[in-house]
C-alpha cells in the first residue's frame, strides 16, 4: 500500500481528492464575499449587508416566482457561454497551457456566428459550425506557434485577442444598426439564426432567450470529462502536460497534442459566443475597445471548479450569479462592478488552492503519525503488562 492511498483510508472523506477540491472552492467563495462585504463597507456602511445580500440573491429579489424565473433564465443564458469559456481554458490547462487567448477565441466565434446570421442569412446549425471553426482556427495558430517557434501561448494568445476584436469589429461593421453601433437584431433579419428553444422558455416564464444552448453546454462538459477520464487521448493530453518530454520520448505526438487541443480549446470558447449571440439575448459592438470579458471570467469558474469539468458547470453558474446579481445594486452607491471585484478576488484566491491541499494531506499525514505512535504505544504497554 502506497504513502498516499494510506492517507486516503486513514483520512477518511477529507483525504478525497474531490472532497480537497469543493472544501478549497467553499473556502474562496466565502473569502472572497467577505473581501467584497468589506469593499462595500468602505464605500457605504449603511447598505453593504443589504448590497451582498443582494448579489447573492440574484433574481430572488423578485416578488413573484414568475419574475424571478424569467431572470434565473437570463442568468443561464448568460452562464452557458462562460461554461464553454471555462471548459476552453480547462481542458487546455489539462495539456500544460494557459489558453488566455479564450477571449480572443470568443470573439472569432461571435464574429463568425454574426457574419453568417446577418450577412449570409444562413440558418443556426450552420452558424454553430462556423463558430466552431473560427475559434478553432484561433487556437490552431496559438497551437503551432507554440509547438513549432515555442512562442509562449499566453503571449500569442493575448495578441491575438486584439486581432481578434478589431478584426470582428470591421466585418460587422456592414450588418450594423443605422442609427448605433450595434449589429441588428438576428429576429428582425433571419429568424432561422436563432437558436431552437424546444419548449423550454415555458419553464422559464416564456422566456424567448432560453434555448437548446444551456443543455448543450451542460452535455459538452459531461462529454469533456469522460474524454479525459476514460480514453487514450484524455491520457495522452494530461501525459503532456504532466511532462512534455517524457510523453515524446514514449512515443506520443506531443506537438499534435498540443495543436488539438488548441484547436478544442477555441472551438470551445468560439461555440460559447455563438450559445450568446444566436440567442438574440446580445447584439455585438463594432465600436467595442475591448475585449468582452467572458473569456477572462472563464479562468475564475475553471479555477473555482477546481479544473475539472463537472465542477466547472457548478462554478460557471456560481460566478454568472453573481456577475448578475450586482446589477441589481443602487447604482448612486455601489458601482455594479463589485461582483467582477468579487470574481477576481476568487481568481486571485484559486491560486492557493494548492497550497490548501497541501496542508490538509500534511495534516492528515501527522494525524496519521500520531495514531500510528499511540497505537504502537497502547500495543507495547499491553505487551509489558503481559509479561
Amino acid at each position: 500500500m502506497t504513502g498516499q492511498e494510506k492517507n486516503k483510508k486513514s483520512g477518511g472523506l477529507l483525504s478525497n481528492p474531490a472532497v480537497q477540491s469543493i472544501l478549497a472552492a467553499l473556502l474562496c467563495i466565502v473569502i472572497g464575499l467577505l473581501v467584497g462585504y468589506i469593499a462595500l463597507l468602505i464605500i457605504n456602511p449603511g447598505g453593504a449587508t443589504n448590497a451582498i445580500i443582494t448579489i447573492l440573491k440574484n433574481y430572488f429579489t423578485y416578488p413573484s416566482k414568475q419574475a424571478a424565473m424569467k431572470y434565473l433564465g437570463n442568468t443561464l443564458v448568460k452562464a452557458a457561454p462562460l461554461l464553454m469559456c471555462a471548459l476552453s481554458i480547462q481542458f487546455c490547462y489539462q495539456a500544460g497551457l494557459f489558453n488566455i487567448g479564450a477571449a480572443g477565441q470568443y470573439v472569432a466565434g461571435a464574429g463568425a456566428a454574426l457574419f453568417c446570421a446577418l450577412q449570409l442569412k444562413l440558418a443556426w446549425p450552420v452558424c454553430l459550425l462556423a463558430a466552431l471553426i473560427a475559434g478553432g482556427v484561433f487556437g490552431i495558430i496559438v497551437g503551432i506557434l507554440k509547438s513549432y517557434l515555442n512562442v509562449n501561448e499566453v503571449i500569442s494568445g493575448i495578441m491575438l485577442n486584439w486581432i481578434g476584436l478589431y478584426t470582428v469589429n470591421m466585418l460587422l461593421s456592414g450588418v450594423k444598426e443605422t442609427a448605433s453601433p450595434y449589429t441588428v437584431q438576428i429576429a428582425s433579419v433571419n429568424k432561422s439564426a436563432l437558436l431552437p428553444s424546444l419548449g423550454m422558455e415555458k419553464l422559464f416564464t416564456n422566456n424567448k432567450y432560453v434555448t437548446i444552448a444551456i443543455p448543450l453546454a451542460v452535455i459538452i462538459a459531461i462529454v469533456l470529462k469522460i474524454v479525459l477520464s476514460m480514453t487514450v487521448f484524455g491520457y495522452e493530453i494530461k501525459a503532456t502536460g504532466i511532462a512534455k518530454d517524457a510523453a515524446k520520448y514514449s512515443g506520443m505526438k506531443e506537438k499534435k497534442n498540443i495543436i488539438l487541443t488548441l484547436f478544442i480549446g477555441g472551438a470551445l470558447a468560439g461555440l460559447g459566443a455563438a450559445f450568446l449571440f444566436l440567442t438574440g439575448y446580445e447584439q455585438w459592438s463594432v465600436t467595442q475597445s475591448s475585449v468582452p470579458g467572458m473569456g477572462f471570467n472563464g479562468i475564475a469558474a475553471t479555477f473555482l471548479g477546481g479544473l475539472d469539468p463537472i465542477g466547472t458547470i457548478f462554478a460557471s453558474y456560481f460566478i454568472q450569479h453573481i456577475t448578475s446579481g450586482g446589477s441589481y445594486l443602487d447604482k448612486n452607491i455601489y458601482p455594479s462592478q463589485i461582483s467582477d471585484f468579487i470574481s477576481a478576488i476568487i481568481i486571485y484566491l484559486c491560486g492557493f488552492v494548492l497550497f490548501f491541499k497541501l496542508y490538509l494531506n500534511s495534516y492528515l499525514s501527522r494525524r496519521q503519525e500520531r495514531d500510528k505512535n499511540k497505537t504502537v504505544a497502547s500495543t507495547n504497554k499491553e505487551e509489558g503488562g503481559n509479561k
